[in-house]
């Protein structure tokens, strides 16, 4: 069964190629969302919302303003495009976040690009919490998140990775993966991140300086004054696969590697009920 699943996707593969060189180009998929908060009668609620293409979103009843994020395609492959923009306005918290795990495909020509934009202004907080990013054989895949804080702007992100998905047999031979996170605050570099995969992943995550082996990884940071008070609470809650820093008096970071999602799950979702106040979205509890 497992053999024929592989000789569909190349079969599917082919004829995709042959369409292409006869036709031009196929058409990829474009998709842009634009979303601001304010604050309204002591909540959070939307101030300007605008989407086109692929991206979607849904606004759960929460006590603040939350947005799920869906990419109506199903996945990203080459020459795909999704541009995130989004803004809390002084006093109101915004949380994003995805439906479900998203899905670079195999890139038969070009590269799949997401760009994320947040403006977080004084006393107001932007939650940025995707699901998990999985890369599938052959995929290629820039991904770019640039965070403005203002002075007093409060900020937490996470980002899970899982490296091919293992119950179904997969290993990742050939993937180009460049993530860049960039975190200012009043126009200077707050936290600055980046991470290069190009060729055989899986012999780069078996080192055991990289990886030891482990296929999924997740990096979060936190920008709250009360960051300290969770370092200690955070490093206590880690296997020896992970580690937590305090950078700085406001900001808190964490890098964690596990065997598979299921395992960084397992640590990293208590985590999260923690610095949300135990208001993680509903579609991470699914």
């Amino acid at each position: 069964m497992q053999q024929n699943q592989y000789r569909n996707q190349a079969i599917t593969a082919k004829a995709a190629h042959k369409i292409e060189t006869a036709i031009g180009p196929v058409p990829r998929t474009k998709g842009t969302l634009m979303l601001s908060s304010k604050r309204v009668e002591g909540t959070s609620g939307i101030n300007r919302f605008r989407t086109s293409g692929a991206m979607k979103a849904l606004f759960p009843r929460a006590d603040d303003l939350q947005a799920i994020l869906i990419n109506t395609s199903g996945g990203l492959t080459g020459g795909d495009q999704i541009d995130i923009s989004a803004s809390a306005s002084e006093g109101s918290t915004l949380t994003l976040t995805t439906q479900a795990a998203e899905r670079a495909y195999r890139a038969h020509s070009g590269r799949a690009r997401m760009t994320a934009t947040l403006q977080v202004e004084a006393n107001a907080q932007i939650n940025w919490l995707p699901q998990e990013m999985i890369l599938f054989e052959g995929s290629a895949l820039d991904r770019h998140l640039t965070v403005d804080l203002d002075q007093g702007g409060r900020f937490l992100m996470v980002e899970p990775i899982i490296f091919g998905r293992a119950a179904m047999g997969e290993t990742l031979t050939s993937v180009s993966f460049k993530d860049r996170v960039r975190i200012n605050r009043g126009g200077k570099p707050l936290y600055w991140d980046g991470l290069d995969l190009d060729g055989d992943t899986m012999r780069h995550l078996s080192r055991r300086a990289v990886a030891g082996g482990a296929r999924a990884m997740v990096s979060l940071a936190y920008v709250a004054p009360n960051a300290e008070t969770h370092l200690e609470p955070l490093r206590n809650a880690l296997p020896a696969t992970g580690g937590c820093s305090l950078l700085g008096p406001d900001l808190l970071t964490l890098r964690l590697i596990a065997a598979d999602g299921f395992e960084m799950r397992k640590t990293l979702m208590p985590i999260l009920e923690r610095l949300t106040n135990d208001q993680l979205p509903t579609s991470w509890r699914l």
